[in-house]
């Protein structure tokens, strides 16, 4: 099978695209100087902009692109631009996409009020269209992303995560962003409540698997290729889909032993050990199976919108998050 690119899913709204991106950077625009210099910064960043490209090919699946969408697509951007900094700071991460990170160019009082103005310029951008539909999606999604993140900050602790609570924690931290962009590109272009909830299971369970596959990757990519060093969830003491299984196919005291390595060891010694783990146990086939069953109910809820190239492209992001190698 060929695998899908961005760049040919991005055609049917491609001068869409490059609309999206003249507001956009015409948001970060500010006349304070040490700003104006952090958003270039940011600007110079080309990360995949999966999220607007979601939010435009909802709003022309659902009745056609209005000014609206170009305004939720900012708003979803500009969050999810705020929490990428904000991550950074909580990971103390020094790169982003092979980039120095804003903490690490800036230091971490900077990059925090970044990341609060970033959110809050998206925020007045909803008021001031009157997009309050938005906001009550939006504000809801900032909660949810940061219960998530809080619970899996407790859960790493204790490194006690079971697969209900793995699943709440990707399904707020992760799934919720993905879920909102599909919903605010539809609340953009239509009211039928129909349309509406279709998308909002589609972007629900496309981010469901974006996480898994993500997760998965993890513990299968090349490290050059995903710009992380492989195992660095386990090095990060983070329990992910692929050990959950794996720890509850093995005896108690088997299980301790791997939690026990996780919790002291940090080696690449150690975290090929748990790789090892991982995969003489199947939790890899597993995740990927989920995965694929989440995908395949996001295929589900796009058959109620008539064909058209913009559906196409929709269904082939779902191939190109399970096929995905970065």
């Amino acid at each position: 099978m060929i695998k899908p690119k961005l760049k040919e899913i991005s055609l049917p709204i491609n001068s869409e695209l490059s609309e999206f991106n003249k507001h956009f950077k015409e948001a970060m625009h500010s006349k304070v100087g040490i700003v104006d210099l952090i958003t270039k910064y940011i600007l110079r960043q080309k990360g995949k902009k999966i999220r607007p490209l979601l939010v435009l090919l909802s709003s022309k699946v659902a009745g056609g692109i209005t000014e609206r969408s170009y305004r939720g697509a900012v708003l979803v951007e500009l969050l999810h631009t705020a929490t990428l900094i904000h991550d950074d700071v909580v990971d103390n991460a020094d790169k982003r996409r092979g980039f120095w990170s804003i903490n690490a160019v800036f230091k971490n009082k900077i990059a925090v009020l970044m990341g609060d103005y970033l959110l809050s310029k998206g925020l007045m951008i909803a008021v001031d269209g009157k997009d309050f539909d938005f906001l009550e999606v939006i504000t809801n999604t900032v909660k949810r992303m940061s219960e998530g993140e809080l619970l899996q900050i407790k859960k790493t602790r204790k490194l006690d995560i079971d697969e209900e609570t793995y699943f709440k924690i990707i399904s707020d931290k992760t799934a919720s962003l993905l879920e909102t962009c599909c919903l605010i590109g539809a609340l953009s272009a239509s009211k039928n409540p129909e349309y509406l909830n279709a998308m909002k299971i589609f972007g629900e369970n496309i981010g469901m698997a974006f996480q898994i596959t993500d997760d998965v990757l993890d513990l299968t990519g090349k490290s050059n290729i995903i710009g992380k060093p492989i195992g660095g969830d386990i090095k990060e003491k983070k329990i992910t889909l692929p050990l959950i299984y794996s720890l509850n196919k093995v005896s108690i005291s088997d299980a301790k032993n791997i939690r026990k390595i996780i919790k002291n060891g940090s080696s690449n010694e150690d975290i090929e050990k748990v790789i090892n783990f991982i995969r003489n146990n199947n939790g890899i086939e597993f995740a990927l199976e989920k995965a694929n069953q989440y995908s395949e109910t996001a295929r589900e809820a796009l058959k109620i919108f008539s064909d058209s190239p913009s559906k196409i492209a929709l269904e082939t992001l779902v191939d190109f998050i399970m096929n995905r190698k970065n």
